[in-house]
């Protein structure tokens, strides 16, 4: 996990304020896509954000389905990618700055049922200079079997003085 920080990043104020009121949830959720729309399509529902965890959720409908009838494996990276990127967001310092570089995906087994998606990071993390931060993600069918694992690379680098 991440070493505590001075100041708390702004999308985790957001979260520390909203998620314990009813309806919190759903509108952090909404806030988020709204920011960046495009995780709009997946209709996610933040259930933990904090300093290296993060998790969401997916309801299976038609819109995230392919033709078979399970849920489409780029729903399933938007997920991922989403869990990881907001994980970044509230654990790395208020002097970085983030952007994703790559991703790994293994698709594991077919995704039939809503989903979750876990993104966390394991241990001390040095923040000097810039790097590579590698994300685990797993996103979970309701039995909690992994059906997706994914690594997401994120590109930390202190941010341009100004």
């Amino acid at each position: 996990m991440a070493e505590p920080h001075s100041t708390t990043p702004p999308l985790l104020r957001l979260w520390l304020r909203l998620h314990g009121k009813p309806g919190g949830r759903w509108l952090f959720s909404r806030l988020v896509c709204w920011k960046a729309p495009y995780f709009g399509s997946i209709s996610p529902r933040f259930t933990v954000l904090a300093p290296g965890h993060c998790e969401l959720t997916i309801k299976k409908r038609r819109a995230v389905c392919n033709h078979i009838g399970t849920v489409h494996a780029i729903a399933m990276c938007n997920m991922a990618e989403l869990a990881a990127g907001c994980m970044t967001d509230v654990t790395i310092p208020a002097s970085h700055r983030w952007i994703p570089k790559g991703m790994t995906v293994q698709y594991l087994k077919k995704a039939d049922t809503d989903l979750r998606a876990v993104a966390r990071i394991d241990g001390v993390v040095d923040w000097a200079g810039g790097f590579e931060l590698p994300v685990q993600v797993e996103v979970l069918d309701r039995a909690n079997q992994v059906v997706v694992s994914a690594v997401i690379s994120m590109w930390v680098s202190k941010r341009k003085p100004g």
